[in-house]
């Protein structure tokens, strides 16, 4: 008997609970939900990012830290649909940093593979400012969507480059390995990463045999560096120097997960709908809209089909011997 009152009673408290609680409350509680404070930074506009990215990140990152392989407390998305080069110096912010336990979002820019045009063959290249071609294929310089986990950092001595009339500087270039799974499993084989936009340019060798990264006849590499923050890369992840220091130093033996979009399911779909004049938005796709108005349609490029076609054109091209790096005028 006294059951059947408390019942009631019980049930009444939980749905006055409920209707008084704060929504955000309730949102933030739930374990697959976007915690109000990220939803904010949800959305099209520059430096925000949009649902389906953010989604497949999130469950990425929850997948690789409920099977133990990340730990870390931040993870990383790119959406590659978005536009690099804004013109006038300014640089789209299309990469994000999340850390949700320190309520921490951050939208920086980076690089897209540049691909390659085979002249008379295949043109999978893509300009500076949006990405219109995507694959997996090996030395194709293309960008693969998908999954992807940090692995080991490689430090690299590049060479010296001039600071002011009398100073030189070292560039040590630190890369960071991705491992893939799927569509991009062979991330290590294709050498796929992220690093600082920086090189040396117009290179020759200069006597210094007290460098400690001297050859063994005294000489360095010394040339002109080059920041491409607002270029194209080989296919990797590209940052620029100052975010790339901070980036590396984050996942520098603590793994994180890593998700690209777009994968080749959305490209391919995305590419239907347009050819069939559909809106996107109206069958649930999305493309960043100003870069689809440029591309007009996005390609999808498999190895299994541009592998082919890259080795039998580079039989047909054999690449001329590279000269030797000159010495340099002035010591």
């Amino acid at each position: 008997m006294r059951l059947r009152f408390i019942l009631p009673i019980f049930c009444l408290f939980i749905i006055v609970f409920a209707l008084l609680a704060p929504p955000q409350s309730f949102a933030e509680h739930q374990p697959s939900g976007v915690p109000g404070w990220l939803r904010t930074h949800v959305g099209e506009g520059e430096g925000q990012i949009t649902e389906v990215v953010l989604q497949r990140a999130r469950a990425l990152y929850q997948q690789k830290v409920n099977q133990g392989a990340v730990k870390n407390p931040c993870y990383f998305a790119m959406d590659a649909t978005r536009p690099n080069d804004l013109g006038e110096g300014k640089l789209g912010r299309r990469f994000y940093v999340i850390c949700e336990s320190e309520r921490s979002f951050r939208a920086i820019s980076a690089g897209h593979g540049g691909g390659r045009d085979l002249k008379g063959v295949a043109d999978f290249a893509n300009g500076r400012r949006c990405a219109k071609n995507f694959g997996n294929a090996m030395d194709s310089t293309l960008t693969t969507g998908g999954a992807y986990v940090t692995g080991e950092t490689k430090t690299s001595f590049k060479g010296y480059y001039r600071v002011s009339a009398k100073q030189d500087a070292v560039l040590i270039r630190s890369f960071v390995q991705f491992d893939g799974e799927g569509e991009t499993a062979n991330a290590r084989q294709r050498e796929i990463g992220g690093h600082p936009a920086e090189l040396l340019r117009n290179v020759c060798l200069r006597k210094d045999p007290r460098s400690p990264y001297a050859n063994h006849d005294g000489y360095v590499p010394f040339g002109t560096l080059e920041d491409y923050a607002g270029g194209r890369s080989n296919g990797c992840t590209s940052w620029s120097p100052s975010d790339a220091g901070q980036i590396i130093a984050m996942v520098k033996d603590n793994p994180t997960t890593l998700y690209i979009y777009p994968e080749s399911a959305d490209i391919e779909a995305v590419a239907r709908a347009v050819a069939a004049g559909r809106s996107l938005s109206g069958v649930g796709l999305y493309w960043n809209a100003s870069c689809l108005n440029e591309i007009r349609a996005p390609r999808f490029w498999p190895k299994e089909t541009l592998e082919p076609i890259l080795a039998q054109y580079k039989k047909d091209h054999p690449a001329s011997a590279q000269p030797p790096t000159p010495i340099c005028e002035t010591q």
